[in-house]
Order: C-alpha cells, then sequence, then structure tokens
C-alpha cells in the first residue's frame, strides 16, 4: 500500500507541477519576448486574453446630421459584424494554442488468468510535459493574429465611416442641385410667360415663344432629374450606414463650409505612419518572427510520464510503476518547417515597402483629383458662380424691357446652368477626395475590400 499511496503522490505532484508552469510562463500577447523559448506550459482556469476594439453608437436625432449616420454604421453594417467576429475567431485560436495536453487515465491488468487467478488488476495515469516553450510561443504567434485581426477591422471601420461621409455630402449636393433645378424651372416658367405676354404685344417672333416652352420644359426634366437622383444619394446613404430601410429625414450639413487645404507631405506622412494597413502588415512580421521561434523549437522532445497501481491477486501485493519517455529527434528535427517560417518572415518583411508604394500611388491619384477639385471650386465661388449669376440678372431684365433678344437669353440661362451643375460636380469632387485622404485613403472607391 505504501506504493499505492507513493504513486497517487506522483501523480498529485505531476499535476500540480503543470498548473504552476501554467502561471509562470503563459505571456501577455503583447510583452511575450521573441528570444525567450524555455519552460513548459498549462492550462489556467482564468485565461486573460489580448484587448479587442470597442465599437459605440449615438442615438440619432430628429433632424438626421453626419454623426447619427456614422453612428448607425458602427452598430448595423454587417462588414464591421464581420471583421469583429474575425478578431474573435483570432482571440478563440490564441486561448485554444496556449492550452496543456489532457492527462491520460485508464485500466490495466495483465496475467489475467494465470493458475486460474485474476492476474495483476490496476490503472494507470499518465502526462506529457512539454517543453522548449512551446505552448507559449504557440500564443505569441497567436496574438499578432489578434492584432493582424485588430488592424483590419479598424481599417473596415474606416471604410465604412469613409463611405458614410462621402455618401452624406452626396446627398447633401443632391439637395443643392434639386434647389437650383428648381430655380431653373421657376426661371424657365417665367421666360415662356414672357415670350408669350411680348409676342401677344407683338414685340416678338413666335418662334421665341417656342424656344421659351423647349427651353422651360429642358428644365422640368432636368428637376425631375435631380429628384430621383436625390432619392438614389438617400438610398446610398442609407445602406452604407447599414440601415438600407431607413426613411428618408432632414439633414444638418454644410457642404459649401471652408476648411483648411491639405498638403501633399503632411497627407503622406499621417498615412504612412498611422495606416492600418501597415500596422497589420507589421504584426504579420512580428508573426513570422515569432513563428521562426516557435519552428526552431519542435525539435526538443516532449516528456511522456505515465505510472500506475496495480493489484497481484496472487501474492496479494500491491505494485507501482513509473515510466518516462521522449521521442529523439534523430532524422526529422523540423528542417523544412524551420526554412517555411523563415520564407514567410522575408516575405511579410518585403510587404511593407510594398504596401508604403501602394499607398503612395494612391495618394497621388487621389491627391491630384483633390488638388484640381479644390482650385475648380475656388474659382467657381470666387469668379464664376458672381459672373454667371450678374450675367443672367442683367440679361434677363434687358429681355423684359427688350433690350436683348431670346437668345442672349437662352445663353445666360444656359452658362448659368452648366456652371452651377459643374460647380456642385466639382464640389462633390473635393469632399470625396478630402474624405479619401483624411480617411487614410480606406474608401471603396480607392481600395479593395478585407479579403
Amino acid at each position: 500500500m505504501k506504493n499505492a499511496s507513493l504513486a497517487i503522490i506522483v501523480v498529485a505532484v505531476l499535476s500540480a507541477w503543470c498548473r504552476a508552469q501554467t502561471l509562470l510562463s503563459i505571456p501577455s500577447a503583447y510583452t511575450t519576448d521573441p528570444h525567450a523559448t524555455s519552460g513548459a506550459q498549462a492550462p489556467n482556469d482564468a485565461e486573460i486574453l489580448p484587448g479587442t476594439l470597442a465599437i459605440e453608437a449615438a442615438k440619432p436625432a430628429e433632424r438626421m446630421s453626419l454623426s447619427d449616420f456614422e453612428a448607425f454604421a458602427l452598430d448595423n453594417h454587417p462588414a464591421l459584424a464581420r471583421a469583429t467576429a474575425r478578431v474573435r475567431a483570432a482571440r478563440g485560436q490564441w486561448l485554444q494554442e496556449g492550452l496543456y495536453p489532457n492527462p491520460r487515465i485508464g485500466y490495466d491488468g495483465s496475467e489475467i488468468g494465470n493458475e486460474g487467478r485474476a492476474g495483476m488488476q490496476g490503472g494507470f495515469a499518465g502526462q506529457e510535459i512539454v517543453t522548449g516553450g512551446k505552448l507559449r510561443l504557440n500564443r505569441a504567434v497567436a496574438a499578432q493574429e489578434i492584432r493582424e485581426a485588430e488592424q483590419q477591422l479598424e481599417a473596415e471601420r474606416y471604410r465604412v465611416l469613409n463611405n458614410v461621409r462621402i455618401r452624406f455630402y452626396d446627398m447633401l449636393i443632391a439637395q443643392r442641385a434639386v434647389d437650383l433645378t428648381t430655380e431653373l424651372d421657376t426661371i424657365g416658367q417665367q421666360s415662356a410667360e414672357t415670350a408669350e405676354r411680348l409676342y401677344n404685344a407683338q414685340q416678338t417672333a413666335f418662334n421665341d415663344v417656342l424656344q421659351a416652352r423647349i427651353e422651360w420644359n429642358t428644365a422640368k426634366i432636368t428637376l425631375q432629374n435631380a429628384r430621383n437622383e436625390q432619392t438614389a444619394a438617400w438610398q446610398r446613404l442609407a445602406a452604407a450606414a447599414g440601415m438600407p430601410e431607413l426613411t428618408a429625414r432632414p439633414l444638418e450639413g454644410n457642404v459649401t463650409e471652408e476648411r483648411a487645404g491639405i498638403t501633399w507631405q503632411a497627407a503622406l506622412d499621417q498615412i504612412l505612419s498611422t495606416s492600418p494597413e501597415l500596422a497589420a502588415a507589421e504584426a504579420r512580421i512580428e508573426r513570422g518572427r515569432w513563428a521562426v521561434q516557435r519552428a526552431r523549437v519542435e525539435p526538443v522532445p516532449n516528456l511522456d510520464l505515465e505510472t500506475a497501481v496495480q493489484f497481484d491477486n496472487a501474492s496479494r501485493d500491491t505494485f507501482a510503476s513509473v515510466m518516462v519517455g521522449i521521442p529523439l529527434p534523430l532524422w526529422n528535427r523540423n528542417q523544412g518547417g524551420i526554412m517555411r517560417a523563415q520564407g514567410q518572415l522575408a516575405a511579410a518583411q518585403a510587404e511593407v515597402p510594398q504596401i508604403e508604394l501602394d499607398l503612395t500611388n494612391r495618394l497621388a491619384q487621389t491627391y491630384a483629383r483633390y488638388a484640381n477639385a479644390r482650385y475648380q471650386v475656388d474659382q467657381y465661388t470666387k469668379q464664376i458662380l458672381p459672373d454667371a449669376k450678374s450675367s443672367l440678372d442683367i440679361v434677363t431684365k434687358g429681355y423684359q424691357q427688350g433690350a436683348f433678344n431670346f437668345l442672349n437669353l437662352l445663353t445666360a440661362q444656359r452658362t448659368y446652368v452648366q456652371t452651377n451643375l459643374m460647380y456642385l460636380e466639382s464640389l462633390r469632387q473635393l469632399r470625396s477626395t478630402e474624405v479619401a485622404i483624411e480617411g487614410l485613403l480606406l474608401t471603396s472607391e480607392v481600395s479593395a475590400e478585407m479579403k
């Protein structure tokens, strides 16, 4: 019985040692030293997982602002739900990678039937002891996968919010287009009535009346198109916010407000220093470094401990046994695994400058559109629009007094229409490129979605 007690004590001490090793050797996901490779690990009842990003939502107001749509998107967009689920999956992988192997227990019988007796009956318990810090390194690799998933979530968050902002400004511009085309419809109606009045007074030809009607009906078509575009702009905005069923409401915002200019160098520095795409690539480099360390300790053999207790029915004695075994790394020393990990690390290291070049190229294209749009908006605001409005007022008044013919009026109206519509398009381009640059080039227009 002394041997049995000794075996039980050995198993208890073995289990306690395994758990103690876990408490001492399992590190935080972001503070592990890649050069420390020794120590064994075991499970911990209170697992501490690396953190994740928090997402907040705001309550919508009656007159909806940009912040309301941003809150809707953060709370409802499926792309964010998908990216968040990937972070959760990576955290689960981190947890699983550090769990200690389960112990083994079983029945052990031998010499059964010898001399008609029951032989030796008993049980055994075994445990694999993980060496070389393998579990800790497993979690170090998985921690960088969490970091990468979190950066992909951050990138997706930028994409969703940037697209909401672009669609919000599109909606504001669509509203302005409706206001403009409504004004044009009114001008067309007034011109048609004036032409008819002058014709009745025999001061103009009937062809002027027909031309005025054509322009008025054309203005009606333009107005209807603007209203349809406004409806589509709302639908795109609601979809960007993740709530396509949202009922149209008035918006609160000023799309024409003046903003400080963006310089090329400041934009490039900001993008290269804060881009989640680069941060995710750097996480892949760190993961590769840990993976190389993990591959190098793979040949370190784990210990296989087993203890058994049996009762001999012939001699009426109790026996205990202890066995220790290790594999011999003679042929397989994980040579291929080490080579693969080193190759993956080299590929990850080469990816960072590639992404930097890609970001620079994308910024160059976007910044050119931004600079063009900013210059155009400035010219329209300060020169072209005031001149077009003054010209239309002068010609309209002169036409009513007979100083100008209808061709002069038609030219002034068309110029006014075209300049205002081109101004709105330049303004839309300006706001969309501003959002893209300030949003680290993460929009559906300039960057592919996360695969």
